[in-house]
């Protein structure tokens, strides 16, 4: 399924679309009148997408080669509503979401593309570590309390 970066950027950009569009409904039935578990629910499942789109865009950044600002690009358009697909977009149709997981060593040795490339080759452990460290910034983001307090 995640055979390329192409494929996994693609599903979570859309999946921050989605879970922009929860979070704004729950707002708009909040605001309404509403019951207030509507934003709890719309923004829980916004932040947890919110997250592993970002870990996914620096991944991607690692793996395609993105100059720094291309990355910061990547992450921040999961802060505006919506601006993920027109990025992913870009991105697709300049070519920064051309080509597979660097696997085997290719024109750069730095140290962070040797580790890049072993957990790319133990994609488990990978998904594994990034799924803790995504719950994990979840859990913390939840004690801390929503933007704007309560």
């Amino acid at each position: 399924m995640f055979r390329t970066p192409l494929t996994i950027f693609r599903i979570l950009a859309i999946a921050e679309v989605f879970s922009w569009t929860l979070l704004i409904a729950g707002l708009i039935v909040r605001a309404v009148g509403g019951p207030a578990v509507a934003v709890t629910i719309g923004g829980g499942i916004h932040g947890f997408v919110f997250l592993s789109y970002g870990a996914t865009a620096l991944l991607v950044a690692l793996n395609n080669r993105w100059g720094i600002g291309t990355a910061v690009l990547a992450v921040g358009s999961a802060v505006v509503p919506y601006a993920t697909l027109p990025v992913e977009m870009w991105l697709r149709r300049s070519g920064r979401l051309e080509g597979a997981w660097r696997l085997e060593e290719t024109r750069d040795r730095r140290p962070v593309d040797r580790l890049l490339r072993w957990f790319l080759g133990h994609a488990g452990i990978l998904v594994a570590l990034i799924v803790v460290a995504v719950v994990a910034l979840y859990v913390v983001l939840l004690i801390v309390g929503p933007p704007g307090g309560r």
